[in-house]
């Protein structure tokens, strides 16, 4: 007989949401290059298992990211709040509030930066592809998704971290 969930809530509101303890996963020197960053991990909360929904703040100056790709997981953000620029592989667009962008697996390597003077806020939602991995075309920097859900990293090389 199947176990049962946990009772989880109906409907919550997304700013009272905690952040995630730790702001990023990644390695140093990477994980520093993550300040301004806040994730809601949204998804979470009611235990969603088969993709992840962030509410996510960038400070003026924060990133979400390293450029990066997937092999697996497809992304997807919807900007709420600010005007963060999104940095693909050889190009750059400023997003607006009510604007959305989709990120296929295999696709451009990409990111979103807040080059304003004001917080950008945006949703994050993405699939937990078993198997993903993730590559970043402008940093020695190669991840690959355990068995239970975390990033493993290592440099391109093979060398973990």
């Amino acid at each position: 007989m199947e176990k049962p969930r946990e009772l989880q809530p109906a409907a919550v509101e997304a700013a009272a949401v905690a952040p995630r303890a730790k702001a990023s996963s990644y390695p140093e020197p990477f994980a520093s290059r993550m300040g301004g960053r806040e994730k809601r991990p949204l998804g979470d909360v009611f235990g969603l298992n088969n993709f992840g929904v962030n509410l996510t703040r960038l400070a003026p100056g924060a990133r979400s990211a390293l450029k990066h790709r997937h092999s697996r997981q497809d992304e997807f953000v919807f900007i709420l709040d600010g005007e963060p620029t999104l940095l693909r592989d050889d190009d750059e667009i400023v997003l607006r509030a009510g604007m959305c962008a989709g990120f296929p697996a295999r696709g451009a390597a990409h990111c979103l930066m807040n080059r304003t003077d004001r917080d950008v806020v945006y949703l994050e939602i993405g699939d937990r592809s078993a198997g993903d991995e993730a590559s970043y075309p402008d940093d020695d920097l190669v991840a690959a998704l355990g068995p239970d859900g975390r990033w493993i990293f290592s440099h391109k090389d093979g060398r973990p971290y």
